[in-house]
């Protein structure tokens, strides 16, 4: 089946490469003629694991291909998918103005039946909005083309998006008919053998599930953070608490890791959305409020107890901190709302000299920082040690877990380590001659 993937970020990039993979032809669109010639050149302007080398694989292979020719990617297209951006807009609300773009050009240069597909996250209804600004466009050109609308939310998480996308674990789909339900199963024939992962429900209620799940787990981060904070006051350990609540199977131990918050494309934009459209249909939203509120003090929990901490240490003006991680995850190179940003902003105002390390986000880092004084960029952690008075870790980056820290500790005015993701055990550092502070573990330097 020819696909085409209109707008090649993160999403479509994936997905297109994805379906390529399970042998559809497909043509990924962007209206970005720089990065469509950087992926015809087989560079890939994101990170994502496994991503590029499927690129490569696929355009060999010449199922897939890259274009800024809208008209040429739509007219053989039997369905085009709409992977574009919806920003937040002042008051949370999700903008659809992209999609609606999208739309308008679909119905003005589209002379065959299509499924439309919306793949973007957007506001519930959107998908019936892409439907009537197709059959304006139409109209204006005095012209009757059959097409479908459906919606088929992502469900990717950055870091492990090309295994979820080829391997998932549900596929949601929202039709209107019989019709555009077969095609969208001829779609994903390929990405699984078992029947009962295609879950084909009404449109808006597929709309809505896409935002359901993402504020479904925000809300357990929120709430194991909470949790955390209240545990360092009474002197309980978050991680047994963990440990405990999640053995229970109603419960799981999914998002129950305590940390500096959450970031990314998604989560911090979803909450918002969902709590502004609950508003507009004149629904109090208490819970998702709370939610996004307590993820915007978490990001501030760990630059507080560094500078607390050298408040009593003649204070952070002109300390030298070492940050390990900046990505708002591991595996990752997105800074979109990363808690870094929060925390090395608090640390800069306050007079600190930073040190920054991350494997793979420091080009889109330094972008957001520019040149400052107080920023040295480093070539690995050991580098971004030298002469700190304490290490922050705030993305758990796999090659910072089992690190020689007896080196590190010489190179170190002073070794105290800030864990932002406690992925480090207390006893283990302490034992290694550092000081150690996580988030919600007891015994903590204050």
């Amino acid at each position: 089946m020819e696909i085409t993937i209109i707008g090649a970020g993160y999403v479509g990039l994936v997905t297109g490469a994805c379906f390529a993979e399970m042998g559809h032809i497909v043509t990924c669109l962007d209206i970005d003629e720089e990065k469509i010639k950087m992926l015809n050149e087989s560079h890939i302007p994101i990170y994502e694991p496994s991503l590029e080398e499927l690129v490569k694989k696929n355009q060999k292979g010449k199922r897939l291909f890259f274009t800024t020719d809208y008209k040429k990617a739509i007219k053989n297209a039997t369905v085009c998918f709409i992977s574009v951006p919806t920003p937040s807009n002042e008051d949370g609300s999700c903008n659809t103005s992209f999609i609606e773009d999208v739309a308008k050009t679909i119905g003005s240069l589209m002379d065959d039946y299509k499924v439309v597909v919306t793949k973007s996250t957007a506001e519930v209804g959107t998908t019936f909005r892409i439907k009537n600004i197709i059959l304006e466009e139409l109209k204006k050109r005095d012209v009757r083309v059959d097409f479908d609308v459906v919606s088929n939310p992502e469900f990717l998480k950055e870091g492990s998006a090309v295994s979820d996308c080829l391997k998932p674990d549900r596929i949601v789909i929202g039709t209107e008919n019989e019709k555009s339900t077969e095609i969208m199963k001829e779609v994903y024939q390929g990405f699984t053998l078992k029947h009962d992962r295609l879950i084909f429900m009404d449109i808006l209620s597929s709309e809505m599930t896409k935002y359901a799940a993402n504020a479904m787990l925000a809300t357990r981060i929120s709430f194991m953070n909470e949790i955390a904070n209240i545990c360092e006051k009474v002197g309980a350990n978050i991680n047994n608490i963990r440990k405990g609540i999640g053995s229970d199977s109603r419960i799981g131990y999914s998002f129950l890791y305590a940390g500096i918050g959450y970031g990314g494309s998604c989560f911090p934009k979803d909450i918002k959305a969902l709590c502004s459209l609950a508003q507009k249909k004149g629904v109090k939203a208490s819970l998702l409020e709370k939610v996004d509120e307590i993820n915007t003090n978490q990001k501030k929990v760990l630059a507080n107890n560094i500078i607390e901490f050298f408040s009593k240490n003649g204070g952070i003006k002109d300390k030298t901190i070492a940050i390990w991680g900046l990505s708002f995850k591991p595996d990752t190179d997105d800074m979109r709302e990363a808690p870094s940003l929060t925390f090395i902003e608090m640390l800069l105002n306050k007079g600190a000299k930073l040190r920054l390390f991350d494997p793979i986000a420091m080009q889109k880092a330094k972008k957001l920082f520019k040149e400052h004084k107080n920023i040295v960029w480093c070539r690995d952690e050991n580098h971004a040690a030298e002469g700190s008075d304490a290490i922050a870790l705030l993305t758990e980056w796999k090659q910072f877990r089992l690190l020689n820290f007896n080196p590190i500790k010489k190179i170190m005015k002073t070794p105290i380590l800030f864990d932002g993701r406690n992925q480090y055990h207390p006893v283990d550092m302490e034992k290694k001659g550092f000081k150690y502070i996580g988030i919600g573990i007891p015994n903590q330097i204050r």
